[in-house]
């Protein structure tokens, strides 16, 4: 019976430790099953779970280490110092916000004096006719930084894993909330808010856990681009610039914006609908859909309806910068056309010429200016995952495969 409740009472310490950290960290087989609930209860309740297992463990260890036989007292030794050791890491260098910290200086410089490369990917954001730039390869180890543009307060995050760049509200229940990077969820970077410990998840805005359970984070507008084509529509914008402190965590993103980078978790597959293919997304109110940016790219326009919501796709003459706008003007559904590497488009409607940001510059329509629809560009896997019913575009031109 003792040595029964000493094996459980080990049990117990070792599975508090390790399991509620690889349940929520991209440890093998961890990311592919629904085990937040798991997670989240051991998370909450781990000391008392400690104090269990200790007390399971302290009368028949003492009564080993003072009684018991040479070998079992050092094969019992090497268990509690493995302990420690197991305690050390899963505590103070696995745990998410142990790795990934947030930056300690956030400086902003105008296009005149920035120094971040202009073909870097940034996440764009403009609110009450004030502009700011987030570069990918910042916020991308941050996973998110909080700021506030035109007076409003904002959290931008990015999950790298998940090719996932979302700007939401911090506001919870119409109070600011302050959040830390605790893991992640289906290989989603997941925060913690410090109020109530609910988990929220960073593609959909969602908690997922806790007593917030269910509740969603407000999104604000946003749109990923290159740095030249961002400060080109917005010549007066701010772009957040590196912390110096952390160059050598930057440095390691360097070739995440073309997918080439070496981890296997963050690189791009050239491949379509592949678990780490880049696709388009797109959600209205009543449907979702993905498009391949394979695709993409070498129809360098796709016109289509999602749900009830003409859209029209193109991408940027860098092959970076990406556009996604409601074809709907005023009532009418415009039909768009575009010759092979051109800056501009022409709707077959009136015949009027429009840049690729959806601003007519000639013609019957001339300075009218299509809407923007909310799209993101990300892994499949991600996409699909956080929008079980979406569907995937087809050209209508293509052969059956």
């Amino acid at each position: 019976m003792k040595r029964l409740l000493l094996f459980t009472g080990i049990i117990i310490l070792f599975a508090t430790e390790i399991l509620r950290v690889y349940f929520i960290m991209p440890f093998p087989g961890s990311q592919h099953r629904n085990t937040i609930d798991l997670a989240y209860f051991i998370h909450r309740n781990r000391l008392f779970l400690r104090l269990l297992g200790l007390l399971l463990v302290i009368v028949p260890l003492y009564r080993s280490l003072v009684k018991g036989k040479t070998w079992s007292r050092i094969l019992l030794t090497m268990v509690m110092v493995l302990y420690a050791v197991v305690f050390y890491f899963f505590n103070f260098r696995f745990e998410a916000d142990k790795m990934f910290y947030q930056p300690g200086t956030i400086r902003f410089a105008d296009a005149a004096t920035n120094t971040i490369p202009l073909n870097k990917l940034v996440i764009g954001v403009t609110i009450n006719d004030a502009s700011k730039a987030y570069p990918v390869q910042v916020i991308g180890y941050h996973h998110q930084v909080r700021d506030t543009v035109g007076n409003t307060p904002v959290m931008i995050t990015y999950c790298t894993v998940c090719r996932t760049g979302r700007v939401f509200s911090p506001l919870v229940n119409g109070r600011s909330e302050t959040f830390r990077l605790v893991g992640m969820d289906h290989f989603n970077a997941m925060f913690e808010d410090a109020t109530t410990k609910s988990w929220w998840q960073q593609a959909t805005g969602v908690s997922i856990a806790g007593p917030l359970k269910s509740q969603r984070l407000a999104e604000i507008p946003s749109s990923q681009s290159s740095l030249s084509d961002w400060i080109a529509q917005h010549p007066d914008t701010k772009i957040l610039q590196p912390d110096t402190v952390y160059k050598k965590q930057y440095e390691d993103l360097a070739d995440y914006d073309k997918g080439t980078i070496k981890g296997s978790l963050e690189k791009r597959d050239s491949g379509s609908w592949k678990m780490k293919s880049w696709v388009v997304g797109i959600a209205t109110k009543d449907h979702t859909k993905a498009y391949d940016w394979n695709d993409l790219i070498r129809h360098q326009l796709i016109q289509d309806t999602v749900g009830d919501t003409p859209v029209l796709l193109l991408p940027g003459t860098d092959s970076t910068t990406f556009y996604v706008w409601n074809r709907n003007l005023k009532g009418q559904v415009l039909q768009f056309e575009r010759l092979p590497g051109s800056a501009t488009i022409k709707d077959g409607n009136t015949g009027s010429t429009w840049t690729l940001n959806g601003k007519c510059t000639a013609g019957t329509l001339k300075d009218q200016q299509l809407q923007a629809v909310q799209s993101y560009q990300e892994f499949w896997h991600s996409w699909s995952n956080f929008h079980p019913g979406t569907t995937r575009y087809r050209d209508p031109n293509a052969l059956e495969k």
